[in-house]
């Protein structure tokens, strides 16, 4: 009985199904219905971040004169952590004059990482004693002069800290390297290095001294046969 009376209504559908007017028209329809949905989606994404007005690098500009779009900074611009005020730490120089001083107190630690430094940083060309015999002298590169001539071991402190910043001769800057104070802890190890090759045995602790000369002491006379001892 229940499918007897769906019978009229499923023999509805499939008429309505083979008629192509009909069909057409809810093609047209669903498709309206699609094109409104992504014209939806496509205005939710906004291309604020991609498309910007801006100029690349390099990018020429009809507003300028000079037709660059880069401007060049405004005098006195500093850029952001490069405020140094410190003349003495940034360039070992007071007044405009290179000085025999340090920016901080020189501690063992300090020492060590300026060993630390030098070993990695200084040592193809200086070697490790300062003396200018470097691995890269021995191959042909031209040789620095040694640390322990006078002329260097008079030049202030603030005169190796310029060097290592800026460069001399042969030896380019190492600014982008090294970092300021540890600059200066090279140029502690290089005093260390210099005080090494010249030191007096009066320089050295009351302790340091007795154990050089305990181990300078000549061995005993050997004894003959038979001698007591």
């Amino acid at each position: 009985m229940e499918c007897s009376r769906l019978r009229p209504e499923i023999e509805f559908a499939h008429r309505e199904c083979r008629n192509p007017a009909r069909l057409t028209a809810f093609a047209r329809v669903f498709g309206a219905a699609c094109l409104a949905a992504a014209s939806l989606l496509v205005a939710g994404c906004r291309l604020d971040m991609h498309v910007q007005p801006k100029y690349l690098p390099y990018d020429p500009a009809t507003f300028f004169d000079d037709g660059r779009s880069e401007r060049q900074p405004v005098p006195g611009t500093v850029a952001r952590g490069h405020l140094r005020l410190d003349e003495l730490l940034y360039t070992g120089k007071e007044n405009g004059v290179l000085v025999d001083k340090f920016p901080f107190p020189i501690t063992r630690a300090d020492l060590e990482r300026g060993r630390e430094r030098f070993n990695i940083y200084c040592t193809p060309c200086h070697d490790y004693t300062g003396s200018g015999r470097g691995m890269i002298v021995q191959r042909g590169f031209p040789p620095p002069p040694s640390y322990h001539i006078d002329r260097l071991r008079s030049a202030p402190a603030g005169h190796f800290f310029d060097v290592i910043t800026n460069g001399l001769g042969a030896m380019y800057s190492y600014a982008a390297r090294v970092e300021p104070e540890d600059r200066w802890r090279i140029v502690a190890y290089i005093r260390a290095l210099q005080l090494s090759q010249h030191s007096k045995l009066g320089d050295l602790p009351a302790s340091e001294r007795d154990n050089l000369t305990r181990g300078s002491a000549p061995p005993a006379a050997a004894h003959a046969p038979g001698q007591s001892q």
